[in-house]
């Protein structure tokens, strides 16, 4: 569980990168588009004041200077625009460099953690066989009958199975038992079940 947190931890850092530099990219893209079209209404002003230089006839000329005020107006419009797309383009880029610092170190340290885990779970691994190999060897010293009836207890309380005996209660189920099964347990000559429980018991005091 605590992995799969922090894969989400690195995957919600990847995608929020990734964001910024998608975002940056449109800006840079419609600040190119937007350049062109600048350059297609400069292309027009110039051939137009080549006209104008060629036509002999006022209302033409004047019809020419229209459409050349019209096409500058456009062109300042256009470069103002190009304006605050650099100025968003800039601030998108410092928040991309910020968000790579940011990711690398989230990076860093969520791999760290994913390396401890890894090992601790090695850890615990090893441990735990370790614990079979001295369970078996106990195992194995022990009556069958009476180690069946321990994982029989075992599968079905799932707690602890041998519990102790105290002022004639059991501690496993917290029932009180006869003074004949109190006394055998005490007695310590036999192995003894709770009555109503089953639980083997010993005497704690």
């Amino acid at each position: 569980m605590q992995r799969q947190g922090l894969e989400a931890q690195l995957a919600a850092s990847a995608a929020a990168l990734a964001a910024l530099k998608h975002k940056a990219q449109h800006l840079e893209m419609d600040r190119k588009t937007l350049e062109l079209d600048a350059g297609t209404r400069r292309e027009s002003i110039n051939r137009l004041k080549t006209q104008q230089y060629e036509t002999r006839k006022n209302d033409e000329f004047r019809a020419m200077a229209n459409e050349i005020e019209r096409y500058e107006k456009e062109v300042q419009s256009i470069e103002d625009r190009e304006l605050e797309l650099m100025d968003q383009a800039e601030k998108v880029k410092a928040e991309v460099g910020a968000e790579e610092k940011k990711s690398a170190a989230a990076r860093e340290s969520i791999e760290r953690q994913m390396a401890d885990l890894e090992q601790k779970g090695k850890t615990l691994e090893a441990r735990l066989n370790d614990l079979n190999v001295e369970r078996n060897d106990l195992a194995a010293k022990i009556d069958e009958d009476l180690l069946g009836r321990f994982e029989r207890l075992f599968s079905s309380k799932g707690d602890a199975v041998i519990v102790a005996l105290e002022h004639e209660v059991c501690t496993g189920c917290h029932m009180k038992l006869t003074t004949q099964t109190a006394h055998r347990v005490r007695n310590g000559k036999e192995i003894v079940s709770c009555e109503q429980c089953g639980r083997i018991l010993y005497a704690a005091e």
